[in-house]
């Protein structure tokens, strides 16, 4: 705006100059003088060409020229014109300026602009009562302020990623989902290795009206739990983004998840087992349920730990990746449980899809999961799964 306002400054210096300053000095040449050169002229062209005139042609032609002077002289010297006073140019000038000042003050919106600096200037005592949780919240002026003074910020710091995923929550409280999705698709692409700003993208592309957005966040949120399938945040999505799209299996298996992983006592639990309720009776179906009895050969129980743990483990029979899988303290033999969805490994492949599956047992020493040398394993061939009769394993060898 400076420089706007500049170079408004120096146009009007420049007309005023061109008024006020007198370019030219020169005298201006009088009627009388011009007539004698004129005369003189017309002599010496006279005096050139006398040898193709006769003497009386030449002196005929003089006359005429000295009557035509005569006429041409005035009867009384002409007043001369005085130059006008350039003071009475000062009110012309003062009217330039006024109107001026006022197309510019009409057309530039001046008052916006001293409103955008200012809230430039709050940008950081905002920022600061955003990350101070004792700090009063932000009203919705406040928050489109700064919306406002991230913008501008962001205009110098684009590579921000913070200042981005701000913006994009801003745009969240605010309603405004082009804002957020445009800000959050930002911060994902300046920082792909971020889970934060990963799932704040994949949350606003779940959100979205379009069917395609929702498709693309819930592979987003897939991809998360392939690699960290304890993420509450991501179950917590994939959750509701099933749900909204009538996915009922996979919104239920994604909360039971989140059953396993939250403590007790957390309140979250009350509401996440009511939407699994829900899903249910939209879905029409029940929770199916696996029996297992495990027994043991006498060598085994003879060489059983004091401690361990046993896991019961369920696989499609193609994979060796388990899809359901349940952990209990090592105690008394026979030992009869159960499986079903809540043991889900992955909300989108539940127990209850399977037709057929291999049952597995393992008893670990120390608690790992994976097979150790010395802990003892027993399998079920590939069987049709969720029937009526308990599944018989009996754990017979042990990892060598």
């Amino acid at each position: 705006m400076t420089p706007l306002i500049i170079t408004i400054v120096v146009l009007l210096l420049a007309v005023s100059a061109l008024l006020f300053i007198p370019w030219g000095k020169g005298q201006v040449a009088s009627r009388d003088a011009l007539n004698r050169e004129f005369y003189q002229d017309r002599l010496a062209e006279l005096e050139q060409d006398s040898s193709h005139v006769s003497e009386e042609e030449r002196e005929k032609m003089v006359a005429e020229l000295q009557q035509t002077l005569l006429y041409d002289i005035p009867d009384a010297p002409a007043d001369q014109a005085k130059p006008l006073n350039r003071i009475v140019l000062v009110p012309a000038v003062l009217l330039l300026v006024a109107v001026s000042v006022g197309v510019y003050l009409k057309t530039s919106n001046v008052q916006r602009v001293i409103e955008w600096r200012q809230v430039v200037e709050q940008t950081p005592q905002l920022m600061q009562r955003v990350m101070d949780q004792d700090a009063k919240p932000l009203t919705t002026e406040e928050l489109t302020r700064l919306g406002l003074g991230l913008r501008t910020r962001l205009q110098e710091d684009p590579g921000n990623v913070q200042a981005w995923q701000m913006l994009g929550r801003i745009g969240m409280v605010l309603g405004n989902a082009t804002t957020a999705t445009q800000a959050f698709e930002q911060a994902w692409k300046l920082a792909p290795n971020n889970a934060e700003a990963k799932l704040d993208y994949a949350e606003v592309l779940t959100r979205s009206s379009d069917p395609q957005d929702n498709q693309l966040g819930g592979e987003m949120l897939r991809e998360t739990l392939r690699t960290d399938h304890t993420n509450i945040r991501a179950l917590s999505l994939l959750a509701f983004s099933a749900f909204e799209q009538q996915r009922w299996q996979e919104a239920i298996g994604a909360w039971q998840i989140m059953l396993r992983l939250l403590p007790a006592e957390d309140q979250r639990r009350t509401i996440i087992e009511r939407s699994i309720a829900q899903a249910k009776v939209e879905a029409g179906m029940d929770n199916v349920k696996q029996a297992v009895t495990i027994s043991l050969t006498p060598d085994a129980e003879k060489a059983l730990p004091v401690k361990g743990i046993v896991f019961v483990s369920v696989t499609d029979g193609v994979s060796n990746v388990p899809v359901a899988v349940k952990k209990v303290p090592l105690g008394h033999f026979p030992l009869s449980l159960s499986l079903d969805d809540t043991n889900a490994m992955m909300p989108d492949r539940l127990l209850s899809s399977l037709q057929q599956g291999v049952v597995k047992v393992h008893i670990s020493q120390d608690g790992n999961p994976l097979p150790q040398s010395g802990d003892w394993l027993g399998e079920s061939k590939l069987i049709p799964l969720v029937s009526p009769q308990p599944v018989q394993i009996e754990v017979s060898h042990q990892q060598p």
